[in-house]
Protein backbone atom coordinates (compact mmCIF):
# COMPACT_ATOMS: atom_id res chain seq x y z
CA UNK A 1 0.00 0.00 0.00
CA UNK A 2 2.88 2.32 0.81
CA UNK A 3 4.38 1.87 -2.68
CA UNK A 4 1.10 2.89 -4.35
CA UNK A 5 0.95 6.01 -2.22
CA UNK A 6 4.52 6.96 -3.22
CA UNK A 7 3.78 6.32 -6.90
CA UNK A 8 0.62 8.43 -6.70
CA UNK A 9 2.52 11.27 -5.00
CA UNK A 10 5.30 11.07 -7.62
CA UNK A 11 2.77 11.15 -10.48
CA UNK A 12 0.95 14.08 -8.88
CA UNK A 13 4.23 15.93 -8.37
CA UNK A 14 5.33 15.33 -11.98
CA UNK A 15 1.95 16.41 -13.32
CA UNK A 16 2.06 19.58 -11.20
CA UNK A 17 5.58 20.42 -12.36
CA UNK A 18 4.60 19.69 -15.97
CA UNK A 19 1.65 22.05 -15.66
CA UNK A 20 3.67 24.81 -14.02
CA UNK A 21 6.52 24.59 -16.54
CA UNK A 22 4.38 23.73 -19.60
CA UNK A 23 5.43 26.87 -21.47
CA UNK A 24 9.13 26.25 -20.95
CA UNK A 25 8.74 22.56 -21.82
CA UNK A 26 6.77 23.36 -24.99
CA UNK A 27 9.26 26.04 -26.11
CA UNK A 28 12.13 23.61 -25.47
CA UNK A 29 10.56 20.79 -27.50
CA UNK A 30 8.65 22.60 -30.27
CA UNK A 31 9.97 25.28 -32.61
CA UNK A 32 8.17 27.18 -35.36
CA UNK A 33 9.69 27.96 -38.73
CA UNK A 34 8.00 30.71 -40.76
CA UNK A 35 7.71 29.71 -44.42
CA UNK A 36 5.56 32.60 -45.65
CA UNK A 37 3.25 35.34 -44.46
CA UNK A 38 -0.51 35.33 -44.42
CA UNK A 39 -2.71 38.32 -45.26
CA UNK A 40 -2.90 40.84 -42.44
CA UNK A 41 -6.44 42.12 -41.81
CA UNK A 42 -7.37 45.47 -40.30
CA UNK A 43 -10.12 45.74 -37.70
CA UNK A 44 -12.82 47.72 -39.52
CA UNK A 45 -16.08 46.18 -38.26
CA UNK A 46 -17.68 48.38 -35.58
CA UNK A 47 -18.48 45.42 -33.32
CA UNK A 48 -14.94 44.11 -33.63
CA UNK A 49 -13.41 47.51 -32.80
CA UNK A 50 -15.78 47.92 -29.84
CA UNK A 51 -14.85 44.45 -28.57
CA UNK A 52 -11.14 45.33 -28.72
CA UNK A 53 -11.53 48.76 -27.14
CA UNK A 54 -13.86 47.53 -24.38
CA UNK A 55 -11.62 44.64 -23.34
CA UNK A 56 -8.43 46.68 -23.28
CA UNK A 57 -9.71 50.05 -22.07
CA UNK A 58 -7.93 52.16 -19.46
CA UNK A 59 -4.75 50.13 -19.33
CA UNK A 60 -1.27 51.55 -19.54
CA UNK A 61 0.17 49.44 -22.31
CA UNK A 62 3.55 48.04 -23.19
CA UNK A 63 4.17 45.32 -25.76
CA UNK A 64 3.78 42.41 -23.34
CA UNK A 65 0.47 43.79 -22.00
CA UNK A 66 -0.78 44.34 -25.56
CA UNK A 67 0.15 40.77 -26.51
CA UNK A 68 -1.53 39.43 -23.36
CA UNK A 69 -4.68 41.48 -23.98
CA UNK A 70 -4.78 40.36 -27.64
CA UNK A 71 -4.39 36.70 -26.65
CA UNK A 72 -7.12 37.08 -24.03
CA UNK A 73 -9.56 38.75 -26.42
CA UNK A 74 -8.86 36.11 -29.08
CA UNK A 75 -9.35 33.22 -26.64
CA UNK A 76 -12.58 34.72 -25.26
CA UNK A 77 -14.03 35.36 -28.70
CA UNK A 78 -13.06 32.25 -30.68
CA UNK A 79 -13.38 28.51 -30.32
CA UNK A 80 -11.31 26.11 -32.38
CA UNK A 81 -12.69 24.05 -35.24
CA UNK A 82 -10.78 21.93 -37.71
CA UNK A 83 -13.19 22.78 -40.50
CA UNK A 84 -12.74 25.44 -43.14
CA UNK A 85 -13.91 28.74 -41.75
CA UNK A 86 -13.65 32.36 -42.68
CA UNK A 87 -10.29 33.87 -41.82
CA UNK A 88 -11.37 37.52 -41.82
CA UNK A 89 -11.53 38.62 -38.16
CA UNK A 90 -14.20 41.16 -39.04
CA UNK A 91 -16.44 38.16 -39.81
CA UNK A 92 -15.05 35.86 -37.13
CA UNK A 93 -16.29 38.28 -34.49
CA UNK A 94 -19.78 36.98 -35.42
CA UNK A 95 -19.12 33.31 -36.24
CA UNK A 96 -16.79 32.68 -33.26
CA UNK A 97 -15.36 29.51 -34.89
CA UNK A 98 -11.88 29.42 -36.38
CA UNK A 99 -8.97 27.20 -37.23
CA UNK A 100 -5.34 28.26 -36.73
CA UNK A 101 -5.56 30.62 -39.74
CA UNK A 102 -8.50 32.50 -38.21
CA UNK A 103 -6.92 32.56 -34.76
CA UNK A 104 -3.74 34.11 -36.17
CA UNK A 105 -5.68 36.66 -38.27
CA UNK A 106 -7.93 37.62 -35.32
CA UNK A 107 -5.01 37.98 -32.92
CA UNK A 108 -2.95 39.97 -35.42
CA UNK A 109 -5.79 42.41 -36.21
CA UNK A 110 -6.50 42.81 -32.48
CA UNK A 111 -2.85 43.35 -31.59
CA UNK A 112 -2.30 45.87 -34.40
CA UNK A 113 -5.43 47.78 -33.34
CA UNK A 114 -4.19 47.96 -29.74
CA UNK A 115 -0.75 49.04 -30.94
CA UNK A 116 -2.42 51.80 -32.96
CA UNK A 117 -4.59 52.84 -29.98
CA UNK A 118 -1.45 53.22 -27.83
CA UNK A 119 0.63 54.90 -30.55
CA UNK A 120 3.03 51.97 -30.65
CA UNK A 121 2.25 51.04 -34.26
CA UNK A 122 5.30 52.97 -35.52
CA UNK A 123 7.48 50.69 -33.39
CA UNK A 124 5.68 47.30 -33.35
CA UNK A 125 3.76 45.27 -35.92
CA UNK A 126 1.94 41.91 -35.71
CA UNK A 127 2.02 39.65 -38.80
CA UNK A 128 0.33 36.25 -39.32
CA UNK A 129 2.80 33.62 -40.46
CA UNK A 130 2.41 30.29 -42.20
CA UNK A 131 4.82 27.93 -40.54
CA UNK A 132 6.10 24.45 -40.00
CA UNK A 133 6.37 22.89 -36.55
CA UNK A 134 9.49 21.04 -35.46
CA UNK A 135 9.55 18.61 -32.54
CA UNK A 136 13.07 18.09 -31.20
CA UNK A 137 14.40 19.52 -34.47
CA UNK A 138 12.32 17.25 -36.73
CA UNK A 139 9.60 18.64 -39.00
CA UNK A 140 6.36 16.91 -37.95
CA UNK A 141 4.23 17.86 -40.98
CA UNK A 142 5.40 15.09 -43.34
CA UNK A 143 4.02 12.54 -40.86
CA UNK A 144 0.42 13.66 -41.42
CA UNK A 145 -1.55 12.82 -44.57
CA UNK A 146 -4.37 15.29 -43.96
CA UNK A 147 -4.19 18.63 -45.77
CA UNK A 148 -5.20 20.19 -42.45
CA UNK A 149 -1.70 19.42 -41.09
CA UNK A 150 0.35 20.66 -44.06
CA UNK A 151 1.27 23.81 -42.09
CA UNK A 152 0.31 25.82 -39.02
CA UNK A 153 -0.38 29.54 -38.59
CA UNK A 154 1.07 31.63 -35.81
CA UNK A 155 1.94 35.32 -35.36
CA UNK A 156 5.16 37.26 -35.07
CA UNK A 157 5.19 40.62 -33.32
CA UNK A 158 8.21 42.52 -34.50
CA UNK A 159 9.89 45.71 -33.39
CA UNK A 160 10.45 47.74 -36.58
CA UNK A 161 13.37 49.62 -35.00
CA UNK A 162 15.37 46.94 -33.19
CA UNK A 163 14.24 43.87 -35.14
CA UNK A 164 13.27 42.07 -31.92
CA UNK A 165 10.71 39.39 -32.78
CA UNK A 166 8.24 37.81 -30.39
CA UNK A 167 6.21 34.82 -31.56
CA UNK A 168 2.82 33.68 -30.29
CA UNK A 169 0.46 30.89 -31.26
CA UNK A 170 -3.06 32.06 -30.42
CA UNK A 171 -4.66 28.64 -31.00
CA UNK A 172 -2.15 26.85 -28.72
CA UNK A 173 -2.61 29.63 -26.15
CA UNK A 174 -6.37 29.10 -26.16
CA UNK A 175 -5.96 25.45 -25.19
CA UNK A 176 -2.85 25.48 -23.03
CA UNK A 177 -2.25 29.01 -21.81
CA UNK A 178 1.18 29.01 -23.46
CA UNK A 179 1.77 32.57 -24.62
CA UNK A 180 5.09 32.64 -26.43
CA UNK A 181 6.64 30.11 -28.81
CA UNK A 182 10.15 29.61 -30.16
CA UNK A 183 11.04 30.53 -33.73
CA UNK A 184 13.42 28.19 -35.52
CA UNK A 185 16.52 29.83 -36.92
CA UNK A 186 16.65 28.86 -40.61
CA UNK A 187 20.45 28.86 -40.49
CA UNK A 188 20.42 26.08 -37.88
CA UNK A 189 19.02 23.48 -40.28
Amino acid sequence: MKIFKRIAIAILLLATLGFIFRGWIYRSLVTYEPISQRRNYVAIDTSFITLINTNAANQEQDISKIINASLSITAQQLSFTSGNNDEDPNKLVYSNKANCIGYAAFFSATCNRLLENDNLNEQWFAQPQIGQLYFLGKNIHPYFKSAFFKDHDFVTVQNKITGQTLAVDPSINDYSGIKYVTIRNKRSQ
